[in-house]
């Protein structure tokens, strides 16, 4: 065997987890346990012991039980033996090896709910980054066609050219000026870099004031010369849009990288197919103006935290052999000016630390939409080519095997020959980078068509996937049913930095979104469970997929129908937990103390608080209660025909110097209809407390006398205080208090339509519920509720 020339570029590290291993097994058997039980008992309870409510109580119990124990299988699956990985960036810089071209993608879609100054500055920190600049170009994706827009890269890239080099003599880490110059920022150092600190700031001053102008108008800028293009125009309907804002001519390293403004065609008869869309055009023009073989795409507001973030994306991709089966390398998503103790439950810290180190030790991290670096080959459908005898390739796809005939790539990429040609040297791994940029505006308006799509596999087979809002799972899933495998890699310092909704709306938005995006996948031909058997995604992979789009995603109804058994148990003096009294009331006493304590342990183990496990444990039962039922309904009704899912764009905060007080953290409310489910669900947890507090409970049944008891009720407190916010809301007014609407609704739809059949003959509970129909009559109701049951006799 041949000895290395070089020592690695990157390794992958295990991750030692004893303590955890044995957690997440104990409560896999306590799960189990308390199924069996629940089996056992049922038995005797269909024999005729025990009262039917009680029957209906504990086998809902096992059906919710049962899905619980499943989605913990596959979160033990995820987290069995976690892994991370290491990169040498100076064993790489140190080698023979050519630094290899980077297209850098940035998408924007709205330019009032994702401000131009933070796409600008996004922009300017990828312009800014420690790599060749003769090897980068920087594309931005306008899907809102806004002037606002490409004036502000045009001014942006005025700034640039004092700024990049401002950054690079003077090794600035943090690469976006708003994050530079926030706060009370002074410049410490040499005289010479405290000058050229203040023209710079004053520089940037200077483009945020000009872009901020820009922004109070209607239209930004004259809408002639160069931004002629521009002028009668919607956003839904207008044709392709294409700017070369700077080319690189001579291929200067001292220079700027190459940066263009698209905005893809959009018609109203075509489906444009959301970011997956936008994703797309962006790979065409690219692979006609550059065709670099990585591309990295971030969101407009993922600024560079890290400036070597290329270059150890390319440790990784170029790797230590010429190893080939790594198809894309995925950066965590972290977010600047984070929210203290994480309020609204977003920002994902010990999902990152401890799911994804679990992907690591699979196949690989699934890909996340943002902070993303993909070999071009793979996005245009490659196969790995892994299959080896006697050292030779054996298995070979026929898109890499240079024998594709033209009948094959016109049907797989289009008609552009062009392209077609670029898509060939890609495939074969032929760079042809070039930086006359201009010589292919031609080619690249014909791929931006709304049409140019049509009869091709882009979307299907090439591509970003289309067939789900969350396009970036649906590509992750394809890429590793290729026989792909990925890389999560978390270098220090973070190398992007975002912005999380901060507030409850907007966080609402995008857990719908991502709701609604993995549903639907299980219904196409991308369900991993079909691609495990018949491609070449790995059974553990399969499984952590499924805990994913189901487990996750669909995990809103077992929940919600587990939060009303025990008000439904307490309402009509039923059971469905064992008495104090029975030995086998430690089961779900063990689970319940084992797993809070298990995820407290987790969060402080990576340096978290008790308040943020607290918040992130209560964000996650009002998402399932609220967004992610929602989420689910919406697929439903895809499924149906009866509607079509929409992409919602999250609106993008940049958050000011007096934002970081204790209002921003509260929990705000609007009309969304999301708010329903959660409002109602508090209402009959408190229908029932107040029940059992003022013993208007039935008398339990005469055999064996198997009411309620005191695990129902700790149950029903302990979902009011997940949702303490909307307890608050209902006293708070403004967007901090529940409105009319949402409480009208929640009232007239409270489901216990069955539970007052059961004891409808309760005179005070009859009374109950014509005061609560009464409330639903009257205009103030926030201000009755709670008068109406106080008053009560």
């Amino acid at each position: 065997m041949a000895k290395r020339k070089f020592l690695p570029f990157y390794e992958k590290v295990a991750v030692r987890r004893t303590l955890g291993r044995a957690s997440d097994l104990t409560l896999l058997f306590l799960l189990v346990s308390l199924v069996v039980y629940r089996l056992l008992r049922l038995t005797k309870y269909f024999s005729g012991d025990h009262n039917k409510i009680s029957v209906f109580a504990w086998s809902l119990a096992l059906l919710y039980e049962s899905w619980f124990t499943f989605n913990w299988f596959l979160t033990v699956n995820i987290k069995w033996n976690p892994m991370k990985c290491i990169t040498y960036p100076s064993r790489l810089l140190q080698s023979e090896l050519e630094l290899p071209p980077v297209d850098m993608f940035v998408t924007t879609a709205d330019s009032t709910l994702e401000p131009p100054i933070m796409t600008v500055n996004t922009v300017l920190s990828l312009l800014a980054v420690d790599y060749p600049a003769e090897k980068l170009a920087c594309y931005v994706s306008d899907d809102g066609c806004s002037p606002l827009t490409y004036y502000s890269l045009v001014e942006a890239f005025k700034f640039a050219k004092f700024w990049v080099p401002f950054c690079k003599k003077h090794d600035i880490q943090v690469r976006a000026p708003s994050r530079y110059f926030s706060g009370d920022s002074v410049a410490f150092g040499s005289l010479e870099f405290q000058e050229d600190w203040k023209m710079i700031k004053e520089k940037y001053e200077e483009l945020s004031q000009k872009i901020e102008a820009a922004s109070q108008k209607s239209i930004p800028c004259e809408l002639v010369g160069e931004y002629s293009a521009f002028s009668n125009v919607k956003r839904t309907n207008h044709p392709p849009i294409i700017k070369i804002i700077w080319e690189n001519k001579e291929g200067d390293l001292d220079r700027m990288p190459h940066l263009v403004y698209i905005s893809r065609e959009k018609r109203p008869d075509h489906q444009h197919s959301y970011k997956a869309g936008a994703m797309n055009v962006l790979t065409r023009v690219s692979g006609l103006m550059t065709n670099a073989p990585f591309m990295l795409n971030v969101d407009c507001d993922m600024n560079v935290n890290n400036p070597q973030v290329v270059i150890h994306a390319m440790c990784i991709l170029l790797g230590s052999n010429n190893d080939k089966e790594v198809g894309f390398v995925q950066f965590p998503q972290n977010f600047h000016d984070a929210l203290k103790d994480d309020p609204f439950g977003n920002q994902l810290q010990v999902l990152t630390e401890y799911m994804s180190k679990g992907l690591e030790g699979i196949q690989g991290m699934i890909y996340c939409g943002s902070g993303c670096f993909h070999r071009r080959k793979v996005i245009y459908g490659s196969w790995p080519n892994k299959d080896k005898q006697n050292g030779e390739i054996t298995r070979s796809s026929s898109s890499t095997d240079g024998k594709v005939d033209d009948k094959e790539l016109l049907t797989k990429f289009g008609s552009s020959n062009e392209l077609i040609k670029s898509a060939r040297d890609a495939l074969n791994e032929v760079i042809t980078y070039s930086f006359d940029l201009s010589s292919s505006i031609e080619a690249a308006y014909q791929v931006a068509s709304s049409s140019y799509e049509s009869a091709t596999s882009w979307g299907s087979e090439t591509g970003w996937m289309y067939g789900s809002t969350a396009e970036d799972m649906n590509t992750s899933i394809k890429i590793h049913s290729q026989g792909w495998c990925s890389v999560f890699y978390i270098p220090e310092p973070a190398a992007f930095l975002g912005c999380a909704p901060s507030s409850g709306p907007v966080s609402m938005i995008q857990q719908k979104r991502w709701a609604t995006g993995l549903l639907e996948i299980v219904f196409t031909k991308n369900n991993p469970i079909l691609l495990v058997l018949t491609a070449k995604l790995r059974l553990r992979q399969c499984l952590a997929y499924l805990w994913i789009l189901i487990a996750w995603a669909a995990s809103s109804i077992p929940e919600l129908g587990y939060s009303l058994l025990p008000a439904y148990c307490i309402i009509t003096n039923s059971t469905f937990l064992p008495k104090v009294d029975e030995l086998a009331m430690i089961i779900p006493i063990s689970i319940f103390l084992l797993y809070n304590l298990y995820s407290l342990w987790e969060y402080l183990q990576i340096g978290l608080s008790i308040r943020c496990w607290w918040n992130n444990q209560r964000m996650a039962r009002i998402a399932n209660f609220s967004a992610w039922i929602f989420g689910a309904l919406s697929v439903v009704l895809k499924l149906l025909k009866i509607s079509e899912t929409v992409f919602e764009v999250t609106q993008k905060e940049q958050s000011s110097d007096g934002d970081l007080d204790d209002d921003i953290s509260r929990f705000t409310f609007n009309e969304s209809p999301a708010f329903v489910p959660g409002t109602t669900i508090l209402l009959i947890q408190l229908t029932a407390l107040v029940m059992v507090l003022l013993r208007w409970q039935p008398r339990p049944p005469a055999s064996n006398g198997q009411g309620s008891g005191l695990g129902e009720v700790l149950s029903s407190l302990w979902l009011v205080l997940y949702l303490v916010p909307f307890l608050k809301g209902l006293f708070r007014k403004g967007k901090y208090g529940i409105p009319l609407s949402i409480l009208q609704a929640a009232i007239t739809r409270m489901p216990l339509a069955g539970v007052q059949r059961e004891v409808g003959k309760i005179k005070l509970f009859e009374e109950y519920f014509s005061i609560l129909k009464s409330i639903n009559r009257k205009c103030n109701l926030k201000h009755v509720l709670l008068e109406g049951l106080c008053s009560l006799p």
